[in-house]
């Protein structure tokens, strides 16, 4: 039997059920048996946490791996092991691989080995769409019943709007959630950057904010239409938030996410042509950052990930227009966050409330 472990003198941090309190949490092996006061006599061993906190593990809903395929970029065994450095109990992992995860086999094989190597749990996205060309739907049913916690259109949005209309209402017969980046592949294209003073005085073509509206409107109709449960992917734009809300207030099953990097950073990081601060979508100005911010403290966006998606020293140190696209963030998703919170840009629950989404929507943690 598990000895009985007392982590006594620590703050104690639920947003799901808005604790936040100074106390002790009792557990033995991996269930917690009491949290209070007064609980030493009841414990084998005793671990003073004085001035720390303890809360949930942090679920990232959106990592991209290399493996299968590409793992000199990035394996299951080391993004695990970067994500238990930052505080990542449950990651989700982008289809984005080769072969793209559109098979059952392809779900369980993740999974598997996800167990195999990671040290923290691995949850498999899979395509929304065959290859994830944006031409016929993914088999949602049989990936749902494998494992799929959710399904994924990828980098890119799809460009046929009945082929997603199709999707959302045949996933809403799962009650599965479609993740959908919303942006027009033709105002984006050839972007590389946020169309602004600062794109045109660099030279770098720009991608507007226009791009991202236009394409979170059509997909929020469609989700409307569909009846349909919708996560936008990876907001950027101050002007996509009150779209959200506004969605949300008619009774559309619509969710956003955003990642750390547009909650902590803006498109100054871009000045000298810094292509490690080079992403898909790009950094945006200092308002649409603060308009994020405020929109997970509203709890309009419902969803904090890292975007972790680690690409190669090589495919980075290039001119900018060639650079790849992409950072890694499984580490610095929490310090980052909780930078916002010593600011006092945001409470400490919300903010957790927003890292821990899918945890609290699917019990993932």
């Amino acid at each position: 039997m598990s000895a009985r472990t007392l982590i006594d003198n620590v703050r104690l941090l639920d947003p799901e059920t808005g604790l936040d309190v100074e106390g002790a949490l009792l557990f033995a092996g991996d269930k917690i048996l009491d949290l209070g006061e007064r609980l030493r006599a009841q414990a084998d061993i005793v671990i003073d946490a004085r001035g720390l906190a303890l809360m949930p593990g942090l679920v990232d809903m959106r990592v991209v791996v290399g493996e299968p395929g590409a793992e000199h970029r990035e394996t299951l065994k080391s993004a695990g092991r970067s994500a238990a450095a930052g505080g990542v109990t449950t990651m989700v992992v982008m289809p984005t691989t080769n072969p793209i995860i559109d098979d059952v086999s392809l779900v369980e094989f993740i999974k598997r080995r996800g167990q195999e190597r990671a040290c923290v749990r691995v949850l498999a996205a899979a395509a929304l769409t065959k290859g994830l060309h944006g031409e016929q739907m993914s088999e949602i049913g049989l990936l749902s019943e494998a494992g799929a916690v959710l399904f994924s259109a990828g980098e890119a949005s799809v460009l046929d709007s009945r082929v997603l209309r199709r999707a959302l209402a045949y996933a809403s017969a799962f009650d599965a959630l479609v993740a959908h980046r919303p942006e027009d592949p033709f105002l984006a294209k050839g972007g590389v950057a946020h169309d602004s003073e600062l794109a045109a005085r660099m030279g770098l073509p720009g991608i507007p904010v226009a791009a991202e509206t236009i394409g979170a409107q059509r997909d929020l109709s469609l989700a409307r239409l569909a009846r349909g449960r919708l996560l936008l992917d990876m907001i950027s734009a101050a002007e996509t938030v009150p779209l959200v809300a506004a969605a949300k207030a008619q009774g559309v099953a619509a969710h956003a996410s955003v990642s750390i990097h547009h909650l902590a950073l803006n498109e100054l990081e871009l000045a000298d042509y810094r292509t490690f601060a080079k992403l898909a979508p790009p950094l945006r100005s200092e308002d649409d950052r603060r308009s994020l911010v405020q929109g997970v403290a509203d709890g309009v966006i419902d969803v904090i990930v890292s975007g972790h998606d680690p690409q190669p020293a090589e495919s980075k140190r290039l001119p900018f227009d060639e650079a790849a696209a992409g950072a890694s963030a499984l580490e610095t998703l929490l310090p980052a966050a909780l930078g916002l919170w010593h600011a006092g840009e945001i409470d400490l629950l919300p903010l957790l409330a927003a890292a821990l989404f899918i945890g609290q929507q699917w019990g993932a943690q």
